[in-house]
């Protein structure tokens, strides 16, 4: 098991970023194609088709959210400023055998997040052809 962390710098204020992350509607403009909230988990579907459940682990408007994502704790811990919102997501227990994979799509989500919420533009091409699989990173 392995653990890393990032963090990024948003223009968005706190609760518009943690909308993006705890809701549904939020979750469907940077993260997966869709996703259902309910009975204390999040049904993610993927531009490939491929699906997940991640079990809510906390979740504490506007500050936190924690989920058990692909069998690693991950969570996302947000801070006000006053000129936007700084997001430290902070990745543990990730498995050995998926841990780059890990690493280096958060830092397409979050990307992708900052462009959809401080720039308005979706970085996804939402095409099952064109996804992480063939190495294609706007997934």
């Amino acid at each position: 098991m392995r653990s890393f962390g990032w963090k990024i710098f948003l223009q968005a204020p706190i609760e518009k970023v943690f909308a993006a992350l705890s809701t549904d509607e939020g979750r469907a403009t940077f993260w997966a194609e869709k996703t259902i909230e309910r009975d204390g988990s999040i049904d993610f579907v993927f531009p490939n088709g491929e699906t997940h459940k991640a079990e809510i682990l906390a979740k504490a408007a506007p500050v936190q959210l924690s989920i058990r994502y692909f069998g690693a704790v991950t969570t996302f811990d947000l801070q006000a400023a006053a000129d936007g919102t700084t997001l430290a997501l902070n990745v543990s227990e990730a498995p050995e055998d998926d841990w780059l994979e890990s690493y280096a799509g958060w830092v397409s989500v979050l990307m992708n997040m900052k462009a959809v919420l401080d720039f308005g533009a979706d970085l996804r091409n939402h095409d099952p052809a064109k996804s992480w699989e063939q190495r294609f990173v706007e997934n």
